[in-house]
This record gives structure tokens, sequence and C-alpha cells, in this order.
């Protein structure tokens, strides 16, 4: 017989019990919520977004007149002209998982008037999941002044365009001659060699044509060469699928009506949105400037507020559509890629130094605020509602503008924290300006919130 000690030691040692699962508490800041002010602009966003998934080959958002196309409900018959965007963000998946073949994504602009037509590329990026931009785990908050840390393609392409950037795959302008057309797009979205098969790729360009154009977004399948390898489409196979495709199936889930009273379903974008930039002062009523709250009050404004997430302002932010197909979304709900520029003109009207932080912050979604004010999470849940740069400039204490650049990713929920924290003197006064591009793979709504410490 085994000696006791040896018997203990070839017993297999009980499980480890797992911790049992922290519920999330409400944390409630009772607080002031004020309607953001200022509009959006009227510049018109070319809006790819659905079907977001695309698995077969076809139009995706087509702004050519519908006549002498084999199926002319999938175009909207808007042209564009001066300035205008474009917005695209569509996924790539193997179905079934051995169809490994690369989709790409094109967008072809045809001048269909009698003299040459220049598109300027301001500012542009796109990128892919998968090499490119990566959602990987980053902290909360990290300086992003060299613009290289980001999460996702969307996150990575609103901080080029944030910047100004352009990158290097667009050209500084394209001429479209009389009655042609020309590929302002024709990228890759691979999956052979991901695991699992699926990649993305999130793309934004801002752009000025001195004449009317038309544009479409269109999936087609890599083809072949002679000797069997893949090539990317010509223009001869982009004009067929323009001239003789359907739109690309299957379809996103159909949004609910504006006026339904059933449950909500926002649905995707795919159409002509109306806004690209939403500037802002945001002060006291009657002022021409913003005074500091209180020690332990605070001031929010809200960002990306959507029908059902308005925090009691009965503002909703998303975008217009001026174009749309009948199953897509009625109107920009995110308002991805749109760009807030929002002062806020500080002032410490008293006799003692006053302190102050800036947040942007990612409260619970509410159209109302019960209990009197916003709701965050602790602990935090682990879906991620936003990834992205903000950028902030304020003076120091010398009266130096600095400019500031911050990565953030925010669980649902969060309070976040400061963008930048500010004494103000005794009468004494401090412009400070917030700027982002709404990402995509965000989930609206969000708040600018001032505290007073």
């Amino acid at each position: 017989m085994l000696p006791i000690f040896l018997l203990a030691q070839t017993l297999p040692a009980p499980p480890t019990p797992k911790p049992p699962e922290v519920k999330p508490q409400e944390i409630v800041e009772v607080q002031e919520v004020r309607p953001l002010p200022g509009k959006l602009d009227n510049i018109p966003v070319f809006n790819s977004n659905s079907p977001e998934l695309v698995l077969q080959e076809g139009i995706l958002l087509s702004t050519f007149p519908g006549n002498g196309k084999a199926n002319p409900a999938a175009h909207l018959n808007y042209p564009l002209t001066g300035y205008f965007d474009v917005f695209a963000h569509h996924v790539a998946k193997a179905q079934p998982a051995d169809n490994l073949r690369t989709l790409y994504l094109g967008i072809l602009v045809k001048n269909p008037g009698k003299r040459p037509v220049t598109i300027k590329v301001l500012q542009g990026a796109s990128y892919l999941s998968q090499p490119d931009a990566p959602f990987i785990e980053l902290a909360t908050q990290l300086d992003n002044a060299a613009g290289n840390i980001y999460a996702g393609p969307g996150s990575r392409v609103m901080s080029e365009v944030l910047r100004g950037g352009r990158q290097s795959i667009f050209p500084a302008q394209i001429t479209i001659p009389a009655g042609g057309s020309k590929l302002l797009m024709n990228l890759p979205i691979p999956v052979a060699t991901l695991t699992p098969p699926i990649n993305g790729r999130s793309s934004y360009l801002r752009l000025f044509s001195t004449g009317q154009v038309q544009m479409a977004s269109m999936a087609l399948f890599a083809p072949q060469d002679a000797a069997g390898q893949e090539r990317a489409p010509n223009m001869t196979e982009w004009q067929q699928v323009l001239d003789k495709g359907n739109l690309s199936t299957p379809r996103d889930r159909t949004p609910t009506p504006p006026d339904s009273d059933k449950g909500r379903i926002y649905g995707r974008v795919a159409g002509i949105s109306i806004g690209s930039r939403w500037q802002a002062k945001l002060v006291d009523k009657g002022s021409k400037f913003l005074q500091v709250p209180a020690k332990g009050k605070a001031i929010s404004w809200g960002l990306a507020t959507l029908p059902g997430g308005t925090f009691g302002t009965n503002q909703v932010q998303s975008a217009p559509m001026a174009a749309r197909y009948p199953d897509t979304a009625y109107q920009a709900h995110g308002n991805y890629g749109v760009q807030y520029s929002l002062k806020l003109p500080l002032s410490n009207p008293t006799k003692q130094p006053k302190t102050v932080s800036l947040a942007l912050q990612t409260p619970l979604k509410q159209d109302q605020l019960d209990g009197g004010g916003l709701r965050f999470l602790q602990p935090l849940p682990k879906q991620v509602f936003f990834r992205g740069t903000v950028r902030v400039k304020y003076q120091n204490a010398r009266g130096t503008t600095q400019t500031k650049f911050y990565h953030l990713v925010q669980k649902r929920g969060q309070q976040g924290m400061p963008l930048t924290t500010l004494t103000l003197p005794p009468l004494g006064k401090n412009m400070v300006q917030v700027d982002l591009l709404y990402p995509p793979d965000a989930t609206p709504p969000q708040v600018l919130t001032l505290r007073g410490i």
C-alpha cells in the first residue's frame, strides 16, 4: 500500500473554481446635457456601407441614371459636383469557406458632359483590416502624435484624414475626358491567407470636382489571367457590372420606418447623405463664452446622437439622406466620417482660479435622462463602442497654443479619461478646440463633457 503522502501526490488537484462574474453596476452622473450648437454642412457624401458584408458581385451604390441600364432600380440618378466626400466600408468573407477568391471594390466615375472634368483628391485614405489595421487591444487613451496608433481600418483612415493626409495610392487629381470614365478606386479585400477568411476595407475621400460626375461603387471577384493567377478587374469588366449588374445580395436588415412604434432597426447606409462637417461654438445662452462649471458640476453635449439616443435633448444629429435604396437606412445614423469641430471659449468670471477637465465619454444610450443624469457602468463590459483619434487644441499657462492627438478606446458605459485639464486664472479665458472624424466600427452616441474639479 502506498504511503499516505505518495497517495496524495497521485490524486488529481481539484479544479480551480472560476471567480463569479461581477454584474456591472450603473453609476448615474446627475448633470446637465445640452444640445450641440451648430449643424451639419451641406456637403454631399457618397455613402457606401450596405450591404456591409459583401458575398456576391454587383452594384453597391450607383448615382448613375437608370435609363439604358439592365436594372434601373439599382441606380439613384444623383449627379455630384463641387465639393463632396466618399465613404466606403465593406467586408468580404469566404463563402463557402474554401472559396478564397479575392473580392475587389471598385469606384467608377463618369463625366457625362462635353468638357473635361478634373477631380481633386484633397484628402483620402483606404485601409484593410488585415494586415493594415487589425483590431488589437489598446489602452483606453494613448498619445497619438505620430499617428501610428490605431485599432481597425476605420480608426486608421479617420486619423489620417483628420491630419489632412492623402495616402499615396490616390493621385492628387484625375482628369476625365468628355463622356469618359475612370476608376477612382480598384482595391482588393483579400481573405485567402486569413483564419477565419474574413477581411474588411474602410475608405474616406474628400474631393472637389470641376464639373458634374456620376459615380458607382461595385464589387467584383478577381478574374484570372492565362496562368490562373488573380488580377485586378479592368475598366471593361467594371463597366459590364455597371450596365448589366444588379444590387449585390444578400441585403442587410431592412430598417424600421421612422414613424413606426415597433422595435428599432437603424439599418446600414447606401446612398447620398448630406453633411460632412459639424462646426460649433459651445457657449452659454446669450453669451460669447462658456462659463466653466463649479467644482463637482459638469456639462455634456451629445455626439452622433440618433433616434432613441438623444440624452434628453431631442436632438438627432444623423445626416439626412438625399437619395437612398428603399431597404437601406433612412438617415446616416452614426455619421461615419463626419468631422466634429467644436470650439469651447472658456471663461472664468470669478476672482478665484478654476480647474476643469474635458473628456469624451460613452454613457449608456438613452433618449431621456432617467434619474436626471448620464448612466455609466462599473466594472466595464467587453463591448468596445469607440475606437478613434481625437485632436485637442488649447493654450498652456504661458499662452502658447498646444495641439495634442489621443487615440481612444472606450467600452460601453465608460466615463473616459480627461483629454486635457486646465486651470483658468481669475477672470481668465482659454479657447479649447476638439476635432474628430466619427470612426466606422464605433457605436453611437457619445458625449463631450466639461467638468469642474
